[in-house]
């Protein structure tokens, strides 16, 4: 190893250290959660199809809905969350809702009670997100909040892995019994829980300082400023260029993966997803935000590219890295913009309103991907999801003021 990389590693270490115990808490928290809902989302439409008799277009509604629940409550309990100056209460009540809903799914007997459990896992979510990720920047000083976000989508990402992989090994020992697989994705989603309650210190000052507490209304949304809603409007774009990571998985599968394998498309994205993340994080504290940026785009134009041409699973697996990459670089970053640019008292309603709009970007991304797929097969899906990201980065680069 050189001294330049010795250097770098020890740096890398000394900033791990120095971030506070409730931005690991926190990680951990979010890992545990993703490990319970990955293993469980990577069976359930297999679940849906084959024990509840569910219908394609049956479980694309119930998909739909969920996602749909969680991008209009993210927004409103951010809000909230600056209203109340609460960011942890909204945080373990979300966390609570989510692990609630994971025994009704082993336990179901008919559609109507996945139905149910997804909306609300999804209101859970929604109720969750904000209020965290607002909690981060509360909680780690400024100068490493890059760090401090980066550290907490690697840790998630590592859940979001370990997820699917936990599912194909308990269903070669189970022996394909989904319900019994679907119970092991209960455990570490009642662990979470307890682990926020006791393992994260609110900050007294968290949410809003002295005499600005913020009213219940998404009015103050006028006072965030311009470069705010820039940002919100770059992410908007990426949205766009980056469609649903369902279509990884069908990508792989239509390149004649076995079905009990398939999963593994999303292991090989968010392991690539957990590797890049923290030291993105920690580059974005020291460097400029526009490099990692368009590094991420980079690596999502290339995904496509690589995805489209496709003519095994082995290179679908190099595009599905690729695209783990491009996540990495990009989606702790974008958190520590909203940090930079929200004021303090509005920080809550800022992470609603961004991740409503980079959710609801992805709806019609994905309905278009799912368009050109049907028409003219898997490389026009991918191939415009590479135009749109091309066109993201042309205007990264046109807008010439630091974030």
């Amino acid at each position: 190893m050189s001294l330049d990389n010795m250097r770098s590693s020890y740096r890398r270490a000394l900033t791990s250290r120095a971030l506070p115990a409730g931005i690991w808490a926190l990680g951990f928290v979010s890992l545990l959660m993703d490990i319970s809902s990955e293993l469980i989302h990577s069976l359930l439409p297999v679940f849906m199809a084959t024990v509840l008799g569910a219908s394609m277009t049956t479980i694309g509604l119930i998909e739909g809905v969920a996602e749909g629940a969680a991008a209009v409550t993210k927004v409103l309990s951010g809000a909230l969350s600056d209203h109340l100056g609460k960011r942890k209460l909204l945080a373990v009540f979300g966390y609570g809702l989510g692990a609630l809903t994971k025994p009704i799914f082993p336990l179901a007997t008919t559609i109507g009670w996945v139905l149910a459990a997804r909306f609300i896992d999804r209101i859970g979510k929604g109720l969750r997100g904000a209020p965290r990720d607002a909690l981060v920047a509360d909680i780690a000083p400024p100068e490493l909040w890059g760090a401090a976000y980066g550290l907490r989508q690697a840790l998630d990402s590592v859940g979001a892995f370990l997820g699917p992989l936990l599912a194909v090994a308990f269903m070669a020992w189970l022996a394909d019994d989904l319900r019994a697989v679907l119970w092991v994705g209960v455990v570490p989603a009642f662990l979470c829980v307890p682990l926020l309650v006791f393992g994260v210190r609110e900050p007294a000052c968290a949410g809003t300082r002295p005499g600005a507490r913020s009213r219940l209304t998404l009015a103050g949304a006028r006072r965030l400023p311009l470069r705010y809603w820039l940002i919100v409007l770059l992410g908007a774009f990426f949205a766009l260029a980056r469609f649903s990571e369902a279509f990884l998985v069908l990508r792989v599968q239509e390149l004649g993966l076995a079905l009990g394998y398939v999963p593994m498309a999303l292991v090989v994205m968010n392991v690539a997803y957990a590797a890049a993340a923290y030291p993105a994080g920690v580059a974005a504290d020291r460097f400029s935000r526009r490099t990692p940026l368009l590094a991420g785009l980079a690596m999502l134009v290339a995904a496509d590219v690589v995805l489209a041409a496709a003519a095994s699973p082995s290179a679908a697996f190099v595009g599905a890295a690729l695209w783990g990459l491009h996540m990495g670089l990009t989606q702790g970053l974008f958190a520590k913009l909203v940090a930079d640019t929200a004021p303090f008292e509005l920080r809550g309603t800022a992470f609603g309103i961004f991740n409503l709009v980079s959710g609801c970007a992805i709806l019609p991304a994905s309905v278009i991907a799912g368009a050109l797929w049907s028409r003219f097969g898997a490389p026009a899906a991918f191939l415009s999801g590479a135009v749109f990201a091309t066109l993201a980065g042309v205007g990264l680069l046109a807008f010439r003021s630091k974030p």
